[in-house]
């Protein structure tokens, strides 16, 4: 029994030796500017065992970045674990996404630098954050333009506030008013009232 499951334990080894090094060289730069032959001697592999499990680079890419977003996905699942209302879901997420970027910034690196973030709503990893814009727009909370376009407007902000606290370091009063002043933006964008989404934003 030991030698028939072998080759699979050594076929996840090799894979997670190769994302493991895939990690580490993306933290430094983009995947367009990584060798594959930097990859293998980094995971100590065999050039041909990187082919074995991926086409290419924006497929390795696409991997990582994966593992990086299901472990983000679960942080934002646990914390609207007792939420029900869909803003407070909504915005929720971005409050995560934050305390993310903070606590794991090499990371959020490797989730922003991947080139492979899904948009469509029809994606996996997006099926939360879409049952919430699709509750709340039954709900009639939103405007007519965030029933169709509000979920690619909420990733946009939700990358672009990770990339900014990745790059500027904020400590945790400025990272907190960063998050209220976005949230305020972000949730008056989607059709929410302004007195609400400051409340939400800056709670006394």
């Amino acid at each position: 029994m030991a030698s028939h499951n072998a080759p699979s334990s050594r076929s996840g080894r090799t894979r997670a030796a190769l994302i493991a090094a895939g990690f580490e060289l993306l933290v430094d730069r983009p995947i367009d500017a990584i060798p594959i032959d930097d990859v293998v001697a980094k995971a100590g592999v065999a050039k041909g065992s990187f082919f074995n499990h991926f086409s290419d680079k924006q497929d390795f890419a696409s991997a990582i970045a994966t593992e990086v977003r299901l472990e983000l996905e679960a942080r934002v699942t646990q914390a609207n674990s007792a939420i029900a209302d869909p803003i407070e879901r909504i915005a929720g997420g971005l409050r995560v996404c934050i305390e993310f970027a903070r606590d794991q910034p090499k990371r959020t690196t490797v989730l922003l630098r991947s080139h492979s973030n899904p948009t469509s709503r029809a994606h996996p990893l997006n099926r939360g954050l879409a049952a919430d814009f699709e509750a709340a727009r039954a709900q009639g909370l939103l405007c007519p333009e965030a029933s169709e376009s509000g979920i690619l407007f909420w990733m946009g902000i939700c990358q672009a506030v990770m990339a900014n606290v990745v790059e500027s370091n904020p400590g945790r009063n400025e990272a907190q008013k960063r998050l209220g002043e976005m949230l305020v933006l972000g949730l008056t964008g989607l059709g929410i009232d302004r007195d609400r989404a400051l409340t939400m934003a800056f709670p006394k």
